[in-house]
């Protein structure tokens, strides 16, 4: 009877599988087939909230974590020029006074860890502002210069500062860009377009007359805007320009929502994000200027920093199939933000609020960081592969990274973001993945398989199981660090023989993650 039942069973899985409504995927690789090197723009750079929040122990212990297991090389963050920063302030005859003892300290310690700033020149001063209108709760001053002039000597002393301190070697290799979202006015910018393009030129040609060498460019403009303005801009007026950064987020409405307060809804666009970096690097492809950088210092699934999803093991795979899509359109996708540790609405009452870190205020690693260990843990070569959600790679010394995720928007029509990623999510299934590698060199290898997804290295959920606490004590931060810690779920020695494939199928559901590794030993 039980032979039966078996085969029974059996019978109905075949027919299942026939009709397809149990899903394979398979992803078939050959370990002799190149692709070429890796492209690792996807942690060139990374966000932070202000410069004056990097003065913080718990901020720099954090950042020093994400560089370590992320591999983030610069950071770019708000606020350097801001009042909380002392850079700048008049004397009573209207003199300047500059400062740069908190800004020392500030890139210092980047210096001390390996990081290079992503500098932005903003916000103004208030002692040289032309206006009182701020920004956030920290009451970044968003108006031009008072005196355009006065602006120009400010950027040419901090750009000297650096130079003397760090070296012109070393600066070279750091970016400018000038200011911040200037489209969004008043929000970032109470002047113009064309103010804006004045204050740009002014900062370049003061950057430029300290080494012709360095980086300099914009318009960081919120809804990749501005682009092709901006490049004919610069060369109708002659304005030194290198790259061309601007942001995108993944949401359809608005651009500034500090509270979360409208509603975001996720796109159902499939190209949303990686659309407008396509567009704008072919922007600059038919520009005068073909040949500038494209770098998008900010970017997420949404822009406001009180949306659960960011909290979500749905915001891992969402930020794969986004940098998957890219592929070579940008030079940097510097994701907002590596932490909670982030004041624009000021501080925070609660451990999960939706914020953009890949860190909780209290270091808790949420799913999207698992997404950026393990993409910085892929080799530096990458394997052909026609899936178009995953990447394989291997290394020098025989080793095979496979990453592979599953990417479905769950949101129904009838919900935001803020009603629905909040909730506990389980997942359905997507059917079976099956890995398949051809022609790996014969031996022992170690296999570790680690996953995100629900209830996965899935902290917001350990989080919700435990009646989601207004405030966490020390013992509950540490519970939901060690159910989360990215251990892997398999491990395993196995021995690949020549001319017999690595097959390991796997059960998939909706935006699962996997990353398999194959250390040869």
């Amino acid at each position: 009877m039980q032979i039966i039942k078996t085969v029974l069973i059996l019978y109905i899985f075949q027919v299942l599988v026939s009709i397809n409504l149990i899903a394979q995927r398979t992803i078939n690789i050959d370990y002799n087939k190149i692709s070429g090197h890796l492209n690792t723009m996807f942690n060139e750079c990374v966000g932070a909230g202000r410069a004056n929040e990097g003065l913080r122990a718990d901020w720099q212990k954090q950042l020093a974590y994400v560089r370590k297991e992320c591999g983030f090389r610069y950071i770019r963050m708000h606020g350097l020029l801001s009042d909380d920063m002392g850079v700048y302030k008049e004397d009573k005859k209207g003199n300047p006074q500059y400062n740069y003892m908190y800004v020392d300290a500030l890139i210092d310690y980047l210096e001390s860890i390996g990081m290079k700033p992503f500098v932005e020149l903003g916000f103004m001063p208030s002692a040289l502002a032309s206006g009182n209108q701020t920004i956030f709760w920290w009451r970044g001053n968003v108006t031009p210069p008072k005196d355009y002039n006065k602006w120009s000597d400010l950027i040419k002393n901090l750009v000297g500062h650096f130079t003397k301190r760090y070296g012109a070697a070393e600066v070279k290799t750091w970016y400018f860009e000038v200011w911040n979202e200037p489209n969004l006015s008043p929000g970032f910018w109470t002047g113009t377009q064309q103010d804006y393009f004045n204050l740009y030129k002014y900062t370049a040609e003061a950057i430029k007359s300290v080494n012709e060498n360095y980086r300099v460019g914009g318009p960081a403009t919120a809804g990749a805007s501005w682009i092709p303005q901006m490049i004919n801009y610069c060369k109708q007026n002659n304005v030194p320009i290198d790259f061309i950064s601007t942001h995108s987020y993944g949401v359809n409405q608005g651009y500034l929502d500090e509270y979360g307060d409208r509603g975001t809804v996720l796109s159902k666009d499939p190209m949303s994000v990686s659309g407008d970096v396509i567009k704008v690097h072919k922007e600059i492809q038919q520009s005068s200027m073909p040949n500038l950088e494209l770098h998008f210092t900010e970017w997420s699934s949404s822009y406001t920093p009180a949306d659960p999803l960011h909290d979500s093991y749905q915001e891992a795979a969402y930020v794969l199939q986004k940098l998957k899509q890219v592929g070579n359109a940008a030079n940097s996708m510097s994701y907002w933000v590596f932490t909670d540790i982030f004041e624009e609405p000021g501080p925070r009452f609660t451990p999960f609020h939706g914020g953009f870190g890949m860190l909780t205020i209290q270091g808790i690693n949420k799913p999207v960081f698992y997404a950026y260990k393990f993409l910085h843990n892929l080799g530096n070569i990458e394997l052909k592969n026609k899936d178009s959600s995953s990447w394989v790679c291997k290394d020098s010394l025989g080793n095979i990274q496979l990453l592979a995720w599953d990417c479905t928007r769950t949101l129904p029509d009838s919900m935001n973001d803020q009603q629905y990623y909040i909730r506990d999510l389980p997942a359905k299934t997507k059917g079976k993945l099956k890995v398949h590698i051809e022609n790996i060199p014969a031996g022992k290898y170690a296999l570790k398989i680690y996953k995100i997804g629900y209830k996965s290295n899935d902290a917001y959920t350990t989080y919700l199981s435990m009646g989601a606490p207004s405030q966490l004590d020390r013992q509950e931060v540490s519970q939901i660090k060690m159910q989360n810690n990215g251990s892997p779920m398999v491990q395993e020695i196995i021995t690949i023989k020549k001319n017999v494939p690595f097959l390991r199928e796997l059960n998939l559901c909706e935006n699962d993650v996997y990353f398999l590794d194959l250390i040869k030993l």
